[in-house]
């Protein structure tokens, strides 16, 4: 439908502008059905949570891992006491 007043640049802008938006639209959607990209970027969070400006570990994290190690230890040697 032809707006009355609009001359044949302004309508031909205004479709521009809606091509514009519409990528942009499409774009994000792509983005957010990209299993495999959503993936890597949670992994790269995650990452980044994990370890400090220089790569290593950070402390609550080896501090938790190491608790969960010790509580698996315990609950082996636990189980073979019990077994015996």
């Amino acid at each position: 439908m032809v707006e009355a007043g609009k001359t044949p640049e302004e309508l031909e802008a205004e479709i521009a502008l809606q091509r514009e938006q519409l990528a942009a639209t499409v774009d994000q959607l792509t983005d957010k059905l990209d299993v495999k990209a959503q993936a890597q970027h949670k992994v790269a969070d995650l990452k980044d949570a994990a370890t400090t400006d220089d790569g290593a570990p950070r402390p609550e994290v080896l501090a938790a891992a190491a608790s969960l190690l010790a509580m698996a230890v315990v609950l082996v040697v636990w189980r073979i006491r019990r077994d015996r």
